[in-house]
């Protein structure tokens, strides 16, 4: 009766995602084919008025939004790694992704008085059972374009970023950086724990896509 019960709860589990996927497909097909009304990764709720308040003039920090493939954003992320090769379609497909999750996912922007993507940052927020299923917020992907820096927009990100984590409910927000940024991050409020350790999956391993 449990294994019963465990293989209904699993085909009802890949079902969801079925249905998930083809919906998603539906709004990336209508999106790039048609003039769709903008939509944002999260509510501009938690955007913190104070940061916005700091920005130079004509200046804008705001959620992601599903037209940022035509305003920089990937341009902007270049500054940290390699992108690749991404077609809006591509890039549609993930923020629709982080979209449907935008309770864990929240990808903010700084706009120009050009309209164009000039600093970008992520925190996703972790699920704890410890802590009493206490939640952490993970700060990912600062990037601010190389020729806007000495504006202080790296500062703005992190902290519109603390404050999204603060507003979600988290206990502590976290980071990983260099060493070289070390100085930069404890004006940020932030302090030395532990080290990070990394393994990169070697190629000849198999990678599933989820």
């Amino acid at each position: 009766m449990l294994n019963d019960y465990r293989t209904l709860h699993l085909h009802m589990i890949y079902t969801v995602h079925d249905i998930h996927d083809i919906y998603l497909q539906f709004q990336i097909f209508f999106t790039v084919k048609f003039k769709m009304p903008v939509e944002t990764l999260f509510s501009s709720d938690l955007i913190s008025s104070e940061v916005q308040a700091a920005l130079p003039k004509g200046h804008t920090i705001r959620p992601l939004s599903s037209e940022d493939y035509e305003k920089g954003f990937l341009d902007v992320l270049t500054v940290l790694t390699t992108v690749g090769d991404m077609s809006k379609a591509q890039f549609l497909e993930r923020f629709y992704y982080l979209k449907a999750h935008n309770h864990e996912y929240f990808t903010l922007v700084i706009v120009s008085p050009e309209d164009r993507i000039i600093g970008a940052g992520t925190i996703f927020i972790e699920r704890k059972f410890i802590h009493n299923n206490g939640l952490v917020g993970h700060i990912e992907d600062i990037a601010v374009d190389k020729n806007q820096q000495g504006k202080k927009l790296g500062l703005r990100i992190i902290q519109a970023l603390k404050h999204i984590g603060a507003k979600t409910g988290c206990y502590k927000v976290i980071l990983d950086c260099s060493e070289e940024n070390v100085p930069f991050y404890e004006k940020c409020g932030f302090t030395r724990k532990e080290h990070e350790m990394v393994w990169y999956i070697p190629d000849d391993i198999s990678k599933a896509k989820l």
